[in-house]
């Protein structure tokens, strides 16, 4: 069966974000390094050839590497650019990998783009002296070859100079600080996504990956709906980011906004998931919302006249469908939804909506995957593969239970795994808490474990820092029982260091409480 490569489980297939060509001997210190930092600064991963090229590695085989690497180009072409082979030969690189997806943005530093057209004035000195070096060569073979490489230069330059550029006198009066933020926001309109966090092992994902891509990529100018249903732990939302983080650039506006369900639930949930959508939408621009209604209002003009993708994460209720994305008529022709549920029954409310029914994994998928957690590789020790395929056995696909089982067994002697598998085997299939509760019971003290309730009954998707702050008052040491929690799979954290916790996890917590008193809530020990 196909496996998704973790090459795929990015935006796109690329490195970089930008690739630097310039002259280090008159902008490396200065305009190029301002730049540079100001990319940076924005999140921009950014090859610059001091940076990226390691000591004793072939420069131009690690240049290449970075061109083709790179989702856009800036070419800083200075007054010492042209004097350089090596920016030549980057620059006839750039211009081979060119195309329509990719921006290529020349910048103009003191130079005269018409001298680079017609190869004139400071241009026209760098190319003689090029000539005039190539000539001294007494291999006749090298020295053609070198009057070759000048013609590919001279095709390359006038290329440059007929792209739309930006030069410095034009374009910022002469401010550099000026170009810069103009270039920095050029290419964070047309390269910087939003890509989401994925699982660093996304087995068995990859024939469902396929297929979504291929719905969305159909060509349809309709606005069509893409539901995956199934249960809790089974890999939606693992599916939809990925599809999501690899389909950024087909769209005009894109948001993915997760945990809708449990959101819902609050009082202001639905209203501040439709925050999130128009500041998605909108590039970051924040909407005042008075109402849902209003929000709706503003959702609806927003999408007018674009084309969207949106990821709709965990769905329960027909009510938030229409109160964060509306109803199909207001999107964009071309404009693609897609949900993830366990209620297959609210799809109804989208008419002709694709549904896509999410499988657990087979028996290989299963085993690869449980033996990445808790072995740390696609297979287990030989001395553990009996073992291994018991637990596979009782775990019936559900990667969420195989997670974290693998990761409540590594490093664990044959004998404990013996017991765990033992005390498996006396779980009902179906009843994904109690193998879940496995790795609950597995904490090494009371501790951990009440730090695991209160954070599921209280604290899910707050700061790691102000968890800390304050359960560090009430005697818990916070941050080892968190790195306790996450290495066992119970916990993790996502690029904002919030503390994330699976639904079906929390549940198992919040199911851990209910349990000590089902009759009396005023009995258990957390409300």
């Amino acid at each position: 069966m196909l496996k998704l490569k973790s090459s795929e489980a990015s935006a796109e297939n690329y490195r970089y974000d930008v690739f630097l060509s310039f002259s280090g001997e008159d902008t490396r210190k200065t305009f190029t390094d301002h730049l540079y930092k100001e990319l940076k600064d924005e999140g921009l991963i950014t090859f610059r050839d001091d940076e990226e090229i390691e000591r004793g590695e072939s420069i131009k085989f690690e240049l290449e590497n970075g061109i083709q690497q790179s989702r856009s180009w800036i070419v800083v072409f200075s007054k010492k650019y042209a004097f350089s082979s090596w920016c030549l030969d980057e620059l006839v690189m750039i211009l081979e990998c060119r195309n329509s997806k990719r921006l290529l943005l020349p910048i103009f530093y003191h130079v005269d783009p018409s001298d680079v057209r017609k190869q004139s004035g400071c241009i026209a000195e760098a190319i003689d002296h090029h000539e005039e070096k190539f000539k001294r060569e007494v291999d006749e073979t090298k020295r053609k070859n070198m009057m070759d490489k000048i013609k590919r230069w001279r095709t390359a330059l006038t290329q440059l100079a007929n792209l739309a550029g930006m030069p410095l006198q034009n374009v910022a009066n002469g401010y550099e600080s000026k170009l810069i933020k103009k270039i920095v926001n050029v290419v964070q309109d047309k390269v910087k996504h939003k890509t989401l966090n994925v699982t660093r092992h996304p087995v068995g994902i990859g024939p469902s990956v396929h297929d979504i891509n291929f719905w969305l990529r159909n060509g349809s100018t309709d606005v069509e709906v893409f539901a995956l249903y199934g249960i809790g732990g089974v890999g939606k939302t693992t599916i939809a980011k990925c599809v999501y983080n690899m389909n950024l650039g087909l769209f005009e506006g894109h948001s993915f906004l997760e945990n809708i369900r449990e959101y819902s639930e609050r009082s202001d949930g639905l209203v501040c998931l439709q925050r999130q959508l128009l500041s998605d939408i909108s590039k970051g621009k924040t909407l005042k919302i008075k109402n849902l209604n209003d929000g709706i209002l503003k959702i609806k003009r927003s999408l007018h006249n674009r084309k969207v993708m949106i990821v709709l994460d965990d769905v329960d209720h027909v009510e938030q469908l229409n109160a964060i994305s509306g109803m199909r008529e207001w999107f964009y022709e071309g404009s693609k939804i897609i949900i993830t549920t366990r209620n297959v029954h609210l799809l109804n409310a989208y008419e002709h909506c694709t549904r896509y029914s999410v499988k657990t994994l087979n028996s290989d998928d299963s085993l690869e995957l449980f033996s990445w957690h808790a072995f740390q590789d696609s297979r287990p020790l030989e001395c553990y593969i009996e073992h291994s395929e018991r637990i596979i056995k009782q775990c019936q696909g559900l990667p969420l239970a195989l997670q974290v089982l693998g990761a409540f067994l590594r490093g664990k002697k044959v004998d404990v795994w013996k017991s765990a598998i033992e005390k498996l085997e006396f779980i009902p299939h179906c009843d994904i808490q109690k193998i879940l509760r496995i790795s609950y019971d597995s904490l090494q003290d009371d501790h951990d474990r009440d730090l695991f309730l209160d954070i599921a009954c209280f604290f899910t998707g707050e700061p790691k820092c102000f968890v800390v702050r304050i359960l560090d008052g009430c005697d818990y040491y916070t941050l080892i029982g968190i790195e306790n929690l996450i290495d066992r799979c119970l916990l993790k954290t996502d690029e904002y260091k919030n503390l994330i916790m699976h639904q079906s996890i929390q549940s198992m917590g919040r199911e851990i409480i209910r349990q000590q008193s089902p009759k009396d809530p005023g009995k258990r020990s957390r409300l």
